[in-house]
């Protein structure tokens, strides 16, 4: 997945549906608050905060946001590269939602408690910048933590 230079207000105005754009916002201002970061478009459908380098233990490496999230039709999709189990506490709090092995789905922010949501995405990016430079420092690599 590459970073492009897509307008991301463009984009979240075109989203598909009032629920859905309105929570598109709603992620925006939340992640951006957390992170700090700027918004940037990750490929042609990811709002993306921040970055983090991820290399696995096949070899394959690469890129991604540190957080970010989706609009899509079906559901808005946040995406938690640290996996679903890591916050299984906080989900069982959180209201409404599906899950699959990196990815919470909510079909509407109202429904949920968006403190619990909040403290996901903040203990989210707690242990991707911990797990990313203990991998460094085991390496002997320059620290690969969320920028």
């Amino acid at each position: 997945m590459e970073q492009t230079d897509a307008d991301v207000g463009a984009y979240l105005d075109a989203v598909a549906g009032s629920v859905r754009r309105r929570d598109a916002q709603t992620l925006l201002e939340l992640m951006h608050r957390i992170t700090g970061k700027q918004p940037q478009m990750w490929g042609s459908s990811i709002v993306g905060f921040g970055t983090y380098h991820y290399r696995y233990s096949t070899g394959r490496e690469g890129d991604g946001p540190a957080a970010s999230f989706s609009p899509r039709k079906a559901a808005t999709t946040i995406y938690l590269p640290d996996g679903i189990g890591a916050h299984a506490d906080r989900l069982a709090a959180l209201g409404p939602h599906t899950t699959g092995a990196g990815c919470l789905y909510l079909k509407d922010l109202d429904q949920v408690d968006l403190s619990v949501l909040e403290d996901i995405i903040t203990s989210h990016q707690a242990v991707v910048g911990e797990v990313y430079r203990h991998r460094a420092a085991d390496s002997g690599g320059s620290a690969d933590v969320p920028s």
